[in-house]
C-alpha cells in the first residue's frame, strides 16, 4: 500500500482487468533435406518467408530442384507464408541435426523431411514432434506401393529396401503408430512442374500438405480437418487410388491423395497416426489441443510465483475460460452452449494444502472438441406420396 503522509484525494490505476490469452500460430512449418546448393547454410534454421528467398539463398545458379526445393515451392503455393529450412545435404546424421534445429524454434508447429520415406526418419520425425508436443509431422509415403497393404504394415528402423529408392516395395512401408497423434502419413506422390526446372516429375507431397495446413488454418481455423482441399500445382499422382483401396487404406491412418475427375488431385484424408480407436486418431483434433496447451502455456507465465489463494485461482479459471469460450464461438468446440463445450476447474479441490505446500497450482480443463464429418451418409426411402431424404 503507498504511504499517506497528509491529506488530499489520491487517484490510484489498478489492474483488475482479465489478462487475455492470445492463440498461437499454427502454420509455421519446418523442413529438413537437401538443398540445390549442397552446401548453403548448412545445418542452420534458416527463416524463410517466400519462394524467391529460397531461390537467393538455396538455389542460386542450380539447375533442377530437390524434394526439399519441391517442398518449399509447394508450401507457398498451397498458401504457407513463413516455413524454417535445414539444409543437411540428405545424411542421416544430417537429419538429425536439423530436427534438433527445429527443435529450439518454438515458433514452428509443422515439421517434414521430404521425400525421407525409410523407417529411421519416420522415428525421428515423430520423436521429435512427441517430445516436444507443440508440432505435428507430416510423413510422405513411398512414391508407389504394388501392394496397398504394405502401407498398413509398420516399417521397422534399420529394414533392408526401406528407403525411397528401393527397387521394390518391400511388406511394410507404414510409419510407426504415435499414440497421441503427433505424425500424419499421405500416399502417394504428386506429378508437378518442378519448381527449378519447370520439367514434369514425381515429388513427395509433404510440402504441398504443409501449405494447406497453413491454408485451412487462414481460411476457416486450426480446428478444421485440411482435407477435402484441392492441391495447387498438382498435375496428377504418382499412383492413382480408388475407394475400395482407401477402405483399407483408411482405418490404418493413411491419408490418399486422389485424382477426380471434376476436382482435381485433393487431400482426401484427415487422419493421424494414433490407433484407430484412439481420441487423436482426427488430426484437426490434434492440432486444435496443440494450440491451445501452447498458448495456454505462454499466456499464463504470469501466475508464476504469484500467492497461491482463491483469487489467483478465480483468475485462472477466468482468463481460461473466456480463451476457451471464444474458441466455441468460431466452432472449434462442441455444444450448444460454453458450459456443454468446455469446462475450466481450479479451486480447493484441485488444490488441497499439500499440493499448494508443494509450490504447485493445478487447474483441470476439459473441452469436446469437433470432428470431422468424414463419412457423410444419406438415408433414403420411397413412399407414397414419393421419395424422402433423410440425413444421418
Amino acid at each position: 500500500m503507498p504511504s499517506y503522509r497528509s491529506p488530499g484525494v489520491f487517484v490510484e490505476e489498478i489492474d483488475t482487468g482479465a489478462r487475455p490469452i492470445e492463440a498461437v500460430g499454427t502454420s509455421t512449418a519446418g523442413f529438413v533435406g537437401a538443398a540445390p546448393i549442397a552446401d548453403a547454410h548448412l545445418d542452420e534454421a534458416f527463416a524463410i518467408n517466400n519462394w524467391a528467398q529460397f531461390e537467393k539463398e538455396f538455389v542460386g545458379d542450380a539447375k533442377s530442384g530437390t524434394p526439399l526445393a519441391n517442398a518449399v515451392y509447394g508450401f507457398f503455393l498451397n498458401g504457407g507464408s513463413r516455413c524454417y529450412v535445414v539444409n543437411t545435404k540428405g545424411a542421416i546424421s544430417g537429419k538429425g541435426k536439423g530436427l534438433d534445429a527445429l527443435a529450439k524454434i518454438d515458433e514452428i508447429a509443422i515439421i517434414a523431411a521430404p521425400g525421407m520415406t525409410d523407417a529411421a526418419s519416420y522415428s525421428a520425425l515423430l520423436d521429435s514432434a512427441e517430445l516436444l508436443k507443440d508440432r505435428v509431422a507430416i510423413l510422405d509415403a513411398p512414391a508407389t506401393a504394388a501392394d496397398v497393404d504394405s502401407l498398413t504394415r509398420a516399417a521397422q528402423v534399420g529394414a533392408a529396401g526401406t528407403g525411397a529408392g528401393a527397387a521394390k516395395p518391400p511388406n511394410a512401408l507404414r510409419a510407426r503408430d504415435s499414440d497421441g497423434g503427433y505424425g500424419a502419413y499421405y500416399f502417394p506422390w504428386l506429378r508437378v512442374r518442378d519448381a527449378v526446372s519447370d520439367d514434369i516429375v514425381s515429388v513427395p507431397p509433404s510440402g504441398h500438405i504443409a501449405g494447406i495446413y497453413a491454408r485451412t488454418d487462414t481460411e476457416r481455423g486450426v480446428h478444421k480437418a485440411p482435407a477435402n482441399v484441392t492441391i495447387r500445382g498438382a498435375l496428377g499422382v504418382t499412383q492413382d487410388v480408388s475407394r475400395a483401396e482407401q477402405d483399407v487404406l483408411n482405418p490404418a491412418g493413411v491419408n490418399c491423395i486422389r485424382f477426380f475427375t471434376r476436382e482435381g488431385v485433393r487431400v482426401w484424408g484427415a487422419r493421424t497416426l494414433a490407433p484407430s480407436a484412439s481420441n487423436w486418431r482426427y488430426l484437426n483434433v490434434r492440432r486444435l489441443f496443440n494450440m491451445v496447451e501452447e498458448s495456454i502455456a505462454q499466456n499464463t507465465r504470469w501466475v508464476v510465483f504469484e500467492p497461491n489463494d482463491r483469487p489467483l485461482w478465480k483468475s485462472i479459471q477466468r482468463d481460461v475460460g473466456a480463451f476457451l469460450t471464444l474458441l466455441w464461438r468460431q466452432g472449434a468446440l462442441q455444444g450448444a452452449s460454453p458450459h456443454e463445450a468446455f469446462f475450466v476447474k481450479c479451486d480447493e479441490e484441485t488444490n488441497p494444502p499439500e499440493v499448494i505446500d508443494a509450490g504447485q497450482v493445478v487447474t483441470l480443463i476439459g473441452m469436446a472438441p469437433v470432428k470431422p464429418a468424414e463419412f457423410v451418409i444419406f438415408r433414403i426411402g420411397q413412399s407414397q406420396a414419393g421419395a424422402k431424404v433423410e440425413a444421418a
